[in-house]
């Protein structure tokens, strides 16, 4: 009976598995959690926030991806995955809402929370799969997240740079697991090959993601507009407003205009899509979201102060957002084509050279730096071949 239970709650895979209102409807607390890191980083722009915000992305991504990835192999019709992904959103909103303090009072709400979402989700797997192929893979990765949620919790009690330590831990743990197999003592390691996963889907979701940290930054883009429309608005704050407006869709149109789709197929037709999805979606599209993030912030920044000079953490903020995710979409190609793109090597290196001058320049002029060196990319990706672009 458990076997015939398990085997209802898979999903069909007589064809190209989709995206469904479930998934879409758990994705927006996901929208909450992108803007609250945003503005964790923006009320902390310095070497040490960033670390913070660092974490706190790779937490959130984490207990996001590891969803998407059941998503990929349950069917979310069916009543008791539903329930699961209902009991995931309520969990993860708690923690989104907790990250402004995470590293303050509320630190064990986000540290408990990734807890219950990393140990819980895996148990249900292991309850439902029994009699399945897939049951020894969770047996492995429920053991990895009693590991990662017990550093997550341990970082929610303790204070100070410890917390860092211990999040830092149990980030890194639920990030190795997957590269090594979730090796466990007495059970084995996985190989990708077992990860029967259907790529498009796994693809779509991660798309989404990516939609979903571009809505953001056009969120703050819009309200911090909003907020200026109150008082009179001068040229310069009306040139960053296009700015960033251009800056942002530019990052759609390199991630989007072709190599989103043309990957999706890759994915699709590929012998191993667990190698693919483990590389090039799970650990590489975090980056990308990390970039887009940081923009996000540093948009906000030049939309309130668009003539301020000096400040170097805007210049970090602006061109080193646009440089993460340049980077990682030049990872991302490397991963699903095994071709460098060498226009964007060169826009990194641009971007970098200008972040030397960073300090001396205007807000406005290092966000149309940053938007230039983007559209700059997307007009070369049309000279060569999608796969190379």
């Amino acid at each position: 009976m458990t076997q015939a239970r398990a085997f209802h709650l898979l999903r069909e895979r007589a064809g190209a598995a989709r995206v469904t209102n479930v998934e879409l409807t758990f994705d927006l607390v996901y929208v909450f959690a992108v803007t609250q890191l945003s503005h964790h980083l923006l009320h902390r722009p310095t070497l040490a926030g960033a670390l913070q915000t660092a974490v706190l992305l790779g937490m959130v991504w984490l207990a996001w991806a590891y969803t998407a990835w059941v998503t990929n192999w349950l069917d979310p019709e069916r009543i008791p995955v539903r329930l699961l992904l209902f009991a995931l959103a309520l969990v993860s909103l708690v923690m989104s809402a907790a990250l402004p303090t995470a590293f303050g009072r509320w630190g064990l709400v986000v540290g408990g929370a990734y807890a219950v979402m990393q140990i819980g989700r895996s148990i249900f797997m292991v309850v439902v799969l029994r009699g399945q192929p897939l049951l020894a893979n969770y047996q492995r990765i429920l053991a990895w997240c009693v590991v990662s949620g017990a550093l997550a919790v341990a970082g929610g009690i303790v204070t100070g740079p410890a917390r860092d330590w211990f999040w830092l831990a149990a980030v890194s743990v639920d990030t190795l697991g997957g590269i090594v197999g979730f090796y466990t003592p007495g059970l084995g390691r996985s190989t990708t090959t077992e990860w029967t996963i259907e790529g498009t889907h796994l693809a779509e979701r991660c798309q989404a993601f990516i939609l979903i940290a571009l809505g953001e930054s056009v969120i703050i883009i819009g309200a911090t507009l909003s907020g200026l429309l109150e008082t009179t608005v001068s040229w310069a704050e009306i040139g960053a407003f296009v700015t960033a407006v251009v800056g942002s869709l530019g990052l759609w149109w390199l991630y989007f205009d072709r190599s989103a789709r043309e990957a999706a197929g890759v994915i699709a037709a590929s012998a191993d899509p667990g190698r693919l999805g483990r590389t090039a979606y799970h650990l590489i599209h975090p980056v990308m979201v990390a970039g887009i993030i940081v923009v996000a912030a540093g948009d906000e920044v030049v939309l309130s102060r668009p003539g301020a000079t000096g400040v170097t953490s805007t210049g970090w903020l602006v061109l080193g957002g646009t440089a993460l995710f340049i980077a990682g979409h030049a990872a991302f190609k490397i991963a699903v084509w095994r071709v460098v793109s060498w226009q964007r090597v060169a826009a990194v290196v641009v971007l970098g050279l200008l972040g030397l001058a960073a300090g001396s320049l205007p807000a406005l002029a290092l966000t149309l730096c940053a938007a230039s060196v983007v559209v700059g990319v997307a007009v070369a990706d049309q000279w060569v071949p999608a796969a190379r672009a």
